[in-house]
């Protein structure tokens, strides 16, 4: 899966040289994040003490708002089209290598065929997605960690405010707490995504064959019969996901209100400004998600076990060996 592409004499330069694009482009990002937090901080601080600005002041924070808002959105735009160039790449590179090996196979495995045109696509897709996600997090942690530790001093909550980079912590442990109860509540749910794939296959099957051959294959009969299991894996997957998301949403919304009941003392007590709050609770986000980059991604992250159990699967069919060449 990653040896056809970053391995191959063929492909590397494009493979590692396309990451290293993307990963520069998602760099350049965080720095705007950056600017972002500080411009939250100069805005509100300004709106708290009207009497103390002007006009023109107000007009050269949203010059500047719009300044830095203009270079993002080029960036997400380059980064998204660079990126699904280079996820293309990868999937034609996976595509040909296994295609050498399944021509000589005797007894293909289940959905062979879906396996090479549809998971090898949903692969590099969900990886591009969930990988990006993860990279960005990584970034935006190195970014606002200093950040949070230094606006941190601002804490005038009990036992909080005597430790050093306390939001950091309170960050880090609900995001670890949150990872834990979520592969709990959603530890089965990379098998029922397999195993729903594997219904799918059949149903798209016997539809196809039904095609060129409607005597033989698309009775009335085996159509309900095939799409009775495919009922009964769905609804069993979506019992599972009805309490995951509601564990999952009822933990994103007690979150956001965290960096508040932690720095509003402060503000009403003159230690902290509207500014600085503004700025923590954007700060502490930005780091809680980061650390949370597992947990807000479990679905997707699901989803992407399922699809790499079954190419897994397929590789050991074929015997695919990769063709470093």
């Amino acid at each position: 899966m990653f040896s056809s592409f970053f391995k191959s004499k063929k492909w590397r330069i494009l493979a590692w040289g396309g990451m290293f694009c993307i990963l520069g482009i998602n760099l350049f990002q965080t720095i705007l994040n950056v600017k972002f937090n500080e411009w939250y901080r100069t805005f509100y601080d300004m709106g708290g003490e009207i009497d103390k600005h002007t006009i023109d002041e107000f007009y050269q924070q949203i010059l500047l708002f719009i300044w830095i808002a203009v270079w993002f959105v080029l960036s997400v735009v380059a980064e998204r089209y660079i990126t699904r160039v280079w996820v293309l790449k990868w999937r034609e590179a996976m595509t040909f290598a296994y295609i050498g090996f399944w021509r000589k196979v005797e007894r293909d495995i289940e959905g062979s065929s879906q396996r090479i045109q549809e998971d090898i696509y949903r692969f590099t897709k969900t990886l591009e997605d969930v990988g990006m996600r993860i990279v960005y997090a990584f970034m935006t942690l190195f970014a606002f960690i200093p950040i949070l530790w230094n606006l941190s001093s601002g804490v005038k909550v009990p036992i909080l405010e005597n430790i050093p980079g306390g939001l950091v912590w309170i960050a880090l442990i609900v995001s670890i707490g949150g990872l834990g109860v979520s592969w709990f509540v959603g530890r089965y749910l990379p098998r029922l995504e397999y195993n729903n794939q594997k219904v799918e296959a059949a149903f798209r099957k016997e539809l196809v064959f039904a095609e060129e051959d409607k005597q033989n294959y698309g009775s009335e009969e085996k159509i309900y019969s095939l799409f009775d299991k495919l009922k009964f894996n769905y609804h069993k997957l979506f019992l599972h996901y009805l309490y995951f998301d509601a564990w999952l949403n009822t933990y994103s919304q007690i979150l956001v209100m965290v960096p508040y009941l932690i720095m509003g003392p402060g503000l009403f007590t003159k230690a902290i400004t509207l500014g600085v709050l503004i700025q923590t609770a954007n700060a502490f986000n930005k780091v809680r998600v980061s650390f949370s980059v597992f947990t807000n991604n479990w679905t997707t992250i699901t989803e992407l076990r399922s699809i790499h159990m079954r190419l897994k699967e397929f590789e050991e069919n074929i015997g695919y060996k990769p063709n470093l060449e």
